[in-house]
């Protein structure tokens, strides 16, 4: 480098030395004039910068990274297909939700609304291959379902952990993985926002408990997991709160101790069973639920529960008019004492009992209170 400095510091000297010789040698014939051509800029550099030093990850990425290794095989792509037939015939189902491989037998947790009323579905795996599964049972009230496939034996799945949803705390970092749009196995990272929330499902039921998340979560991530910082999952993504069907960064998700109380009984029975009244009721006002039907051999028809009867009328023309009678309908007050004024808490209060327990309900018949004990079965749910 000090000898280019010298250089290019001598050039111009080097060149009046020149000139002054030939202007004062007269012996010296005239040179022509030459045009004197400076020499090209060196090109411009380069406007990016390469920067070769090695990569340090702060924690937060070093979890984020690790996380997403370790459970994003086991989130599987789920589309429901009409039949067994049509998963081999059909091989344009788009996945329409996520679900999580639980068990090394191809056991896979999911959203009872992605599977619907289907009983057959094709869950595609991480490296695109595809599968027939059959849809074990499902779980209404709690928006759950559990699919099942053979994979071959040479084929090893992931599994994700459960962890333990009682353990969580507003603020704990939360990771949900699925495939949005289509887009497989793609990961979001929030927080947990809120916990005990409350959703609404179907036939005026609610899942309580639940958790909430501003980690993105958008159509086809439903029935994917919502992890810990460890890996294990926490929940199962199920809702957005949403005025475009998109996300608003007002996430549920179902937390998997709920789900570990229905992943057995769908296993082994193929359906839950909660004790149940055996009634349809609506509410009566401000105060009770009138009952509107009560299911023939059911423990409120046994303990002589009257819902609405249907009158006849006669409209002229051979047409007759069916119409409930509300009037005759019992209006249940109370359940062991406490007060019923909702659907949802009636319903929640009885399956919080057992198979076999008596439920003392309070009702007003004929516009007296009167107490009718109930004995409560194992029913099917919904």
């Amino acid at each position: 480098m000090k000898n280019k400095l010298l250089a290019i510091s001598f050039l111009p000297l080097l060149a009046t030395a020149n000139l002054t010789a030939q202007a004062n040698s007269p012996s010296l014939p005239a040179k022509p004039k030459t045009t004197v051509v400076a020499a090209k800029e060196k090109s411009k550099e380069k406007s990016f910068v390469s920067d070769q030093r090695p990569t340090t990850l702060s924690s937060d990425e070093a979890i984020n990274i690790a996380v997403y290794k370790a459970a994003n095989r086991g989130v599987v792509n789920i589309a429901p297909v009409a039949s067994a037939e049509d998963y081999i015939l059909n091989h344009t189902a788009e996945g329409c939700g996520s679900g999580v491989i639980i068990s090394r037998d191809g056991s896979i947790l999911t959203n009872y609304h992605v599977v619907e009323d289907s009983e057959h579905v094709r869950v595609t795996l991480w490296d695109g291959s595809s599968y027939h599964g059959v849809v074990v049972g499902v779980d209404k009230q709690t928006d759950l379902a559990v699919v099942k496939i053979k994979p071959p034996e040479t084929l090893k799945l992931t599994i994700i952990p459960l962890g333990d949803s009682s353990q969580l705390e507003v603020g704990r970092h939360v990771f949900a993985i699925g495939n949005p749009f289509g887009l497989d196995r793609t990961m979001t990272v929030g927080i947990v926002s809120s916990l005990g929330r409350t959703i609404p499902v179907a036939k005026g039921r609610l899942i309580k408990g639940i958790i909430q998340t501003d980690a993105a979560i958008n159509p086809g991530n439903s029935g994917g997991p919502l992890l810990d910082s460890l890996g294990r999952v926490v929940g199962i993504t199920t809702a957005i709160y949403t005025n475009n069907g998109l996300s608003s960064g007002v996430g549920f998700a179902i937390p998997i101790n709920i789900a570990k109380n229905v992943i057995p009984q769908i296993l082994d029975y193929h359906r839950v069973l909660r004790p149940e009244l055996g009634v349809e009721v609506t509410p009566a006002g401000e105060v009770g639920l009138r009952v509107l039907k009560v299911a023939k051999g059911s423990p409120a028809d046994k303990a002589g529960l009257s819902g609405a009867k249907i009158v006849l009328y006669d409209i002229g023309a051979g047409l007759v008019l069916q119409k409930p009678d509300l009037s005759v309908a019992d209006i249940i007050l109370e359940a062991d004492g406490v007060q019923t004024n909702t659907v949802d808490g009636l319903m929640s209060y009885i399956e919080s009992k057992k198979p076999n327990q008596v439920v003392t309900l309070t009702v007003i018949r004929n516009g007296r209170a009167v107490k009718i004990p109930v004995k409560l079965i194992g029913g099917v749910s919904d």
